[in-house]
């Protein structure tokens, strides 16, 4: 709820586990349009495990990750992100903010709000035909300083944390 608040999105995107918390996030803010994919945790037959969205233009391929192994890497996630030709690929399983270029796709994992250690969020902007990411902490334990921009003469990229 505090992320929602915080970066007053234009759609909410919810990369699956906890399936049940997308659906108290969509009644607190019926006014904002709610996409959620299923993840390993959630046991919901019949919900989609991807989606590929069509956003500012951009094509956004939505998964929870789990199906793509992106524990053990991101191999399947490029291939899958370059065969159904991803701008942006967004997923979650690992639990972990991620946030590069790879190829001509973004991709991104904004963490977990529901991480006790770390808890954080992603604000994914489309804008002038250029996709950027940014990762934000969602709690008072640590501060995400996690942030890449992509733009179409080129990729700027950081990564930096505390623990950096």
């Amino acid at each position: 709820r505090l992320a929602v608040l915080a970066a007053r999105p234009d759609m909410t995107i919810h990369l699956g586990d906890c399936w049940a918390d997308a659906e108290k996030l969509a009644a607190m803010f019926p006014e904002i349009p709610l996409e959620q994919v299923a993840g390993n945790c959630d046991f919901r037959p019949g919900a989609p495990l991807e989606k590929l969205l069509e956003l500012g233009g951009k094509r956004v391929l939505v998964c929870h990750g789990h199906a793509y192994g992106v524990k053990d890497g991101l191999l399947g996630a490029g291939y899958a992100a370059e065969e159904k030709r991803a701008d942006v690929f967004l997923f979650g399983h690992t639990h972990r903010p991620f946030l590069e270029r790879r190829g001509s796709a973004l991709f991104m994992n904004p963490g977990s709000v529901g991480e006790w250690r770390s808890p954080s969020y992603g604000v994914l902007t489309i804008e002038n035909g250029s996709a950027s990411g940014e990762l934000f902490a969602a709690g008072p334990l640590r501060r995400a300083d996690i942030s890449a921009t992509t733009a179409a003469a080129g990729r700027v990229s950081r990564e930096k944390t505390a623990n950096s």
